[in-house]
């Protein structure tokens, strides 16, 4: 199965905050973000790990380009886009085709859940299985309504839920004509894309990790070392 990171943020709150690294490079426990994906992603015996980053940040490319030469897995895409949404496009393009996971640079999660998450992907009969969380650390949560079974009802801005998106994203080449459609119609933003794969009937399924966090803060950092840690 492929892999995919979305690493092409700027990451500008991390160093308005006084973080010198780019975000994919900002290290939990000694490792650095992107490092951690990559590993964790072999781990599951990935065919195939894509990565988009921005023409902004060369250290990230260099480092990129230094595991590259390590591991023939990776694949490095270099644009700066306008939006998560038009990164997943831009890796839509080269990614073929078949079942894969898509996640953000920052998405901070337990080991253990991921690969029994990405395992069931695997058996899933589904169009896509997405990463849930109870627990709501985030500037601008996006929300998860289900039925009683997880089946994904809605994305909602506005309408608190149990569940709001990890920022993990398992599907397949199914979604990449609604992608498409997404780029022809102007739209931007992940959440967006994923309001358009419920209306054009794609049965998605959440599922439910005990804690995930994303670092958007220099203070998220030290969260996500207390986490993994605990």
């Amino acid at each position: 199965m492929n892999f995919a990171i979305l690493a092409a943020g700027e990451g500008s709150r991390l160093a308005q905050e006084g973080i010198e690294l780019p975000k994919p490079l900002v290290k939990i426990n000694g490792e650095a973000m992107i490092d951690r994906l990559i590993r964790i992603f072999n781990d599951c015996k990935a065919d195939a790990i894509f990565i988009i980053t921005n023409n902004l940040t060369p250290l990230t490319q260099s480092h990129l380009r230094k595991l590259q030469e390590a591991d023939k897995k990776i694949h490095l895409i270099v644009k700066t886009t306008e939006s998560s949404m038009h990164s997943f496009y831009e890796l839509r393009k080269v990614m073929g085709s078949g079942k894969f996971c898509l996640t953000t640079v920052d998405t901070i999660f337990r080991e253990n859940e991921f690969k029994e998450y990405i395992q069931t992907w695997e058996s899933s009969n589904s169009d896509g299985i997405m990463a849930v969380t109870d627990y709501i650390d985030d500037e601008k949560p996006l929300y998860i309504s289900t039925d009683e079974g997880l089946t994904i009802t809605g994305f909602h801005d506005d309408q608190p839920q149990k569940y709001i998106s990890g920022g993990i994203y398992s599907l397949d080449e199914k979604s990449f004509p609604v992608i498409d459609k997404c780029i022809e119609e102007g739209l931007s933003r992940m959440r967006n894309f994923q309001r358009q794969l419920v209306r054009e009937g794609l049965k998605l399924q959440a599922y439910p990790f005990s804690k995930i966090l994303d670092v958007d803060h220099a203070s998220d950092i030290q969260k996500a070392e207390e986490f993994l840690s605990s």
